[in-house]
């Protein structure tokens, strides 16, 4: 989708807002116990540190790196659909163990169980945000950025 490099800033800029949104929603509701409209507010908190940090690693590194484990499952000849899931599927599979570990690190305290605790934090992290991405945050990322750079 982007074709230029700052078109790239503003998709990874836009993806992982929404994304790491959701996620910090997410797991303060699976800490408080349940999902009520202050979770909405609170995870602001955490954008501070987790959107920037996001952004970063997706940029300058799990980007290239999910393109070159994607194209070992398709090819540029498939479908762009089908590549498009490739590229998504692999940047979770990279971004979420990496994520909750840098969450495990600075919110959960997790002294000598920090293994496991990161462990336990990317297992329920994995699913939600596998589905949240290829179902809502993707294709409404993908929607807004199409409306804001139109190709000719």
């Amino acid at each position: 989708m982007p074709k230029t490099k700052f078109q790239n800033v503003i998709f990874t800029l836009m993806m992982a807002f929404l994304m790491v949104y959701a996620m910090i929603c997410y797991n303060i509701s699976l800490n408080i116990g349940g999902m009520s409209n202050q979770v909405f507010l609170m995870a602001f908190g955490e954008m501070k540190i987790m959107w920037p940090v996001a952004f970063v690693l997706e940029f300058f590194i799990v980007d290239n790196l999910a393109h070159k484990l994607a194209f070992r499952i398709v090819t540029p000849k498939d479908r762009p659909f089908a590549i498009t899931v490739a590229i998504s599927v692999m940047i979770i599979c990279i971004m979420c163990p990496i994520m909750s570990l840098i969450a495990t690190i600075l919110f959960k305290n997790a002294g000598s169980q920090f293994v496991a605790v990161w462990l336990q934090t990317t297992f329920m992290n994995f699913p939600v945000a596998f589905f949240w991405q290829l179902m809502y945050c993707g294709p409404l990322i993908r929607f807004i950025f199409g409306k804001m750079f139109p190709e000719k």
